[in-house]
């Protein structure tokens, strides 16, 4: 299989990249950044495409053809984005703009996180783009659509997230479990990555004419990640 990496340098985007290549069922994994470190490891199956984001945008980039799936990993924060809007173009446009090509390039597959509590009628303004991307990406139909609702994600980041920290913390001895929360539970980023690819091998593209749509939910993330080899 050829996979197409978005958000590849992002937390669970370099997990998704490293637990890929030890699968033999994976050929290539082709991945766009505007930096990207790989040589330590020269023979890996990757491709690197040094692009910007605008530059996608602009068409100076495209979704390659011959992919069998696109792994979107991309997503920010309002803070970091610096404004609603700057937040929107990179949760919700340029994720769409992906989808778009590859459904016009007949890729079977669309693999994608969002967070929990995506909901297109919410007015937490975060939750309500995710939830409106979701909708977007059913309408398109493709053969197989996985979609990916974590919790808070945790893990080591470049930068410093304080809320992440604080939610990691209280992740170590709060029982979600005992108080039926787990699926709130804030969630590593490995075990996110590990669900997808899950899904990948697992879940097969649809045959038949109906489009299959599969939501992870955080509980169930949490389940494949910890029980699930494969």
């Amino acid at each position: 299989m050829k996979i197409l990496l978005l958000g590849g340098t992002g937390l669970v985007g370099k997990q998704v990249l490293l637990s890929l290549l030890f699968y033999p069922q994976i050929k290539k994994v082709t991945v766009w950044a505007r930096h990207f470190e790989n040589s330590s490891k020269p023979n890996l199956p990757i491709e690197v495409i040094k692009a910007t984001w605008e530059d996608f945008q602009a068409g100076k980039v495209s979704v390659p053809e011959g992919i069998d799936a696109v792994f979107c990993c991309l997503g920010t924060t309002i803070g970091k984005a610096g404004s609603q809007e700057k937040f929107r173009e990179i949760d919700f446009d340029y994720p769409l703009l992906a989808a778009r090509q590859a459904k016009e390039k007949n890729i079977p597959g669309f693999y994608i996180i969002t967070a929990m509590g995506s909901d297109p009628n919410s007015n937490i303004f975060y939750n309500r783009v995710k939830g409106e991307l979701e909708w977007e990406l059913k309408t398109l139909k493709f053969p197989f659509l996985g979609i990916f609702r974590p919790s808070l994600l945790i893990g080591d980041r470049e930068e410093l997230r304080i809320g992440e920290k604080i939610g990691e913390a209280v992740s170590n001895f709060f029982p979600f479990g005992l108080f039926g929360l787990q699926k709130y539970k804030p969630i590593q980023a490995a075990y996110v990555a590990k669900a997808m690819i899950y899904s990948l091998l697992k879940d097969k593209p649809s045959s038949e004419t109906k489009p299959v749509v599969k939501i992870y939910e955080n509980d169930v993330l949490w389940e494949i990640g910890k029980d699930h080899t494969f």
